[in-house]
């Protein structure tokens, strides 16, 4: 158990670095005009990519994942249950930034970052699995959502129980947050990497 004090700091101090809306202050910065116009409309790496700019894409998602480990490990020299409140808030931060009236991307990479923050072995286990599927399948999102799904597993078996089960939360929004790319994903209509639409 960590104070209250703490507690509502780590909630600030993740939710804080967590709604930094990378994607649309790059993309700006590009010149590349409003993220939030195109595509799926949110702030996320993928639909930066849509820009047709890989470096700031790859920025962004660099960015975003970041921020979740930043928040992890700063609040973490605290206490490790405040790392993780911290890494939570900035999961919820990027998905719902209140500077964008809580509409944010999905929070594959800042769900690595705080992963990474967590454990990195862990970390280094979504991108394998991550890659794995994404070999066999060419499903980016259906890549995210098994790697997912099997990381609380990976926490579980560290020996990180308490985070195993946070990170489950997480994932859990994370499959509600994918739920159209699920429908896709089921009737087919879901975009392989690579393809050209």
């Amino acid at each position: 158990m960590i104070s209250l004090p703490l507690f509502l700091a780590s909630l600030a101090v993740g939710y804080g670095l967590g709604s930094i809306p990378f994607g649309l202050l790059l993309t700006r910065a590009a010149g590349l005009g409003d993220v939030r116009a195109i595509g799926s409309g949110n702030i996320g790496a993928t639909n930066v990519l849509r820009t047709g700019r890989k470096d700031v894409a790859a920025a962004t998602l660099l960015l975003d994942g970041l921020k979740g480990t930043a928040a992890v490990l700063t609040m973490t020299h605290f206490a490790p249950e405040a790392g993780a409140v911290a890494g939570f808030a900035a999961f919820l931060g990027h998905i719902f930034p209140v500077w964008l009236k809580f509409r944010g991307g999905k929070g594959v990479a800042t769900y690595l970052g705080c992963l990474f923050g967590f454990a990195w072995p862990a970390g280094l286990a979504f991108i394998a699995i991550w890659l794995s599927v994404a070999f066999l399948s060419r499903y980016s999102s259906l890549s995210a959502l098994v790697a997912s799904a099997l990381s609380p597993v990976v926490l579980w078996s560290l020996g990180l129980p308490a985070h195993a089960d946070l990170l489950a939360v997480m994932t859990a929004i994370l499959w509600v947050k994918h739920r159209d790319n699920i429908a896709r994903l089921r009737a087919g209509d879901e975009g392989r990497i690579g393809q050209k639409k």
